[in-house]
């Protein structure tokens, strides 16, 4: 019997497993050279971040382009990455940079939305119409800037809720930062009786906003009667103050009028009606 076919097949089989042993083995080492070229490039990539980012606090830098820029520098730097590691695994990456923009178009496609949120974060950093730290009225919410990212504003509200609104709904929509300006206006409406006198309401208004030193002298205070409404007489109290300073005044100067009005006998009239009651007579 002829055993030379059976040995040859034998030798192709042995090199066959011999071959998919080592791509194997090749693969294996690959993949976890690839994994630890991910994570440990991710960790040096968070140190970098973190050092770029305190040489921008160093250099005052403006908190919103520290943390803008900081988070742009870290996704760049993460593509870096990621590329490595698929090249790692035996993909060259000038086919990956190829592939990656040959799909470029679909993937624009797809996140239209956010690219649309990228560049109103550019827009943001580059008009500034709020800064990290401003208290702002944006896309129906408000609250304190916290971070402007790549592709969202994050904002505290007062009761220490954070609110994420992407930057293209803020962009589009109207602004109000009420911390843009270093002074504000507080205004106040209080209704007195028709029975009191004005004058003394008028005086003892004055001695309460010049009794606060928050208050500044310049612009002037306006205190003048708005209107004679149904049950009382309202006066309008515009006091000026530092913007860090408006609610306040506004709580305490409210609650110093009520006080100082008990006082001085000055009521505060409340909406009433009088009510006629008429008996028909039987006829």
């Amino acid at each position: 019997m002829n055993e030379e076919p059976l040995t040859q097949l034998t030798d192709y089989w042995t090199q066959a497993v011999e071959l998919v042993r080592t791509a194997g083995m090749d693969f294996a080492i690959n993949l976890v050279t690839a994994i630890l070229i991910f994570y440990i490039g991710k960790a040096i990539v968070g140190i970098l971040v973190r050092a770029f980012r305190k040489l921008l606090e160093k250099n005052d830098v403006d908190p919103t382009l520290t943390s803008f820029v900081s988070n742009l520098v870290r996704m760049t730097l993460l593509v870096f990455v990621i590329i490595a590691a698929i090249t790692q695994l035996g993909v060259p990456s000038a086919q990956f940079v190829a592939v990656v923009g040959a799909a470029g178009l679909a993937v624009g496609l797809a996140l239209q939305g956010s690219l649309a949120n990228f560049a109103a974060g550019v827009l943001i950093v580059l008009f500034r119409p709020y800064k990290v730290g401003d208290y702002v009225e944006a896309a129906g919410v408000s609250g304190t800037i916290e971070q402007v990212q790549i592709l969202t504003t994050i904002l505290k509200t007062p009761d220490n809720k954070q609110i994420i609104v992407p930057n293209g709904q803020i962009m589009d929509s109207i602004i109000t930062n009420y911390s843009a300006n270093d002074r504000r206006r507080v205004d106040l409406v209080v209704g007195v009786s028709y029975d009191d006198d004005l004058d003394k309401v008028r005086k003892t208004l004055e001695e309460l906003i010049a009794a606060d030193d928050r208050i500044l002298d310049d612009p002037a205070v306006t205190i003048a009667v708005s209107e004679l409404g149904d049950s009382s007489v309202n006066f309008i109290v515009r006091p000026w103050v530092k913007s860090a300073d408006y609610w306040g005044v506004h709580f305490d100067l409210t609650e110093a009028i009520k006080k100082r009005f008990d006082q001085e006998g000055i009521s505060f009239p409340f909406p009433q009606q009088d009510v006629h009651l008429y008996q028909a007579t039987a006829n």
